[in-house]
């Protein structure tokens, strides 16, 4: 008989755009006890949860809740409620998780409209404005921030575009929310999705999704209640629209299992829940403006020890996500060699990237726990020692002087 040791993960400082460090407190919350997903203490803790969204995404949406599963669930949860074989979904691409929005459309039945930019740019909102206008589609959806590339979109203007074309405004805030601002309702965002493995600092396993009554009124013209536990009342409601193909997906089964209603829908995934509520809870604590002034912070620490090392970053810094920096790998240097030895030898995780830019960018994510000053100064030395190794020419110990150079200043005008 084989004994399996008990596990043991080795000690990693995670600065990949995602999955990043848990904060411990959220790893004491999945500890808790389990209880029934009925029992009112759980459903108190769902009423709890979904507040706390709602500050989050800045809405006063009465939808806020998550769906099981990662971040692609709640893509795909929204989505797959909404579209309808034959709608025209229009997807701007600035980077590989537009293509994914696009996939995703195409499998409910949508026709697809596209529009592309260079990796490493953004839309000026202009284009996008101009391109509803022609196509007039049913739904626009749009990554807020790539992780691919590092890039930020405006959407403020194009959310304003949509609302007064009569136009569903879906969007990805998965690599944003929590680390910079994101305005559901100021910004006319009809759905927005999120997930708990990057700015929330909670563990992979839940997308917070929010949608308003436009969303709503859709998904109630498909809705259908599940036999085996549908009333005669829900047996009798006339449908006027076709249904929702997904099952678990289904927005509208969702819908009342986190209402007042508790219709079973699936076993919820308790511990997580647990996770996600003191996620919430450890943010607002904080404060989101001065939650997104830490991420402003640290992503200009690193990016000023970057530069001093004499690396170059990637892309139009002008549309820099904050919560993600990509960094050009120097001529002649392996870029997966580096990021082996900084894992081995450090213990560090930075990130390759995706199609195109594969082998060309670092990406290094400044996210949620992991955007902590220790964390920045550790990879800084990490990095420019592996590089040394590797026949980089680099201006040694440059980086940390410049990192630290923005930590004093930022010390200095706190006390002012």
């Amino acid at each position: 008989m084989t004994i399996t040791k008990q596990l043991h993960t080795p000690p990693r400082t995670i600065m990949t755009p995602g999955p990043v460090e848990a904060d411990p407190r959220v790893l004491r919350a999945l500890g808790t006890p389990i209880l029934g997903q009925f029992d009112p203490a759980f459903t108190h803790i769902m009423n709890e949860t979904m507040e706390m969204l709602r500050e989050l995404f800045q809405t006063k949406n009465k939808w806020a809740f998550p769906v099981d599963g990662t971040s692609r669930a709640g893509i795909e949860a929204v989505l797959a409620s909404v579209i309808e074989p034959g709608d025209k979904v229009f997807v701007p691409i600035f980077g590989r998780f537009g293509y994914l929005l696009t996939e995703i459309a195409e499998r409910y039945g949508a026709d697809v409209h596209n529009i592309e930019c260079e990796w490493g740019e953004v839309f000026d909102p202009e284009t996008v404005i101009r391109e509803i206008k022609k196509v007039n589609p049913k739904i626009v959806a749009m990554v807020h921030g790539e992780t691919s590339t590092g890039r930020m979109q405006r959407l403020k203007e194009i959310g304003a575009a949509c609302r007064n074309q009569d136009v569903l405004f879906i969007v990805d805030a998965v690599a944003t929310i929590g680390g910079t601002d994101v305005k559901v309702d100021e910004w006319n965002i009809d759905a927005l999705i999120a997930g708990t493995q990057k700015c929330l600092s909670v563990p992979s396993g839940m997308a917070p999704i929010t949608y308003n009554d436009r969303i709503e009124k859709i998904i109630m013209e498909r809705k259908k209640v599940e036999k085996g536990i549908a009333t005669k009342a829900d047996a009798q409601t006339v449908r006027l629209r076709p249904n929702i193909i997904s099952n678990y997906f289904d927005l509208s089964q969702l819908q009342d299992y986190w209402s007042e209603r508790r219709l079973n829908h699936h076993t919820e995934a308790t511990s997580m829940l647990y996770a996600l509520r003191e996620g919430l809870r450890v943010i607002l604590e904080e404060g989101l403006e001065e939650r997104f002034a830490r991420h402003r912070l640290h992503e200009k620490a690193l990016v000023a020890g970057i530069k001093a090392m004499g690396l170059s970053l990637f892309g139009d810094e002008d549309s820099k996500v904050p919560t993600v920096t990509c960094v050009l790998i120097p001529p002649g240097i392996d870029g997966e060699a580096v990021r082996s030895t900084l894992l081995e030898q450090f213990g560090i995780e930075i990130a390759s990237s995706f199609g195109s830019m594969h082998g060309k960018i670092w990406r290094i994510g400044t996210m949620g726990y992991s955007c902590r000053k220790d964390n920045v100064l550790f990879t800084l030395a990490g990095l420019e020692a592996v590089l040394i190794r590797n026949g980089a020419t680099v201006n040694a110990g440059s980086a940390l002087q410049a990192a630290l150079e923005v930590y004093e200043e930022e010390v200095a005008l706190s006390s002012l």
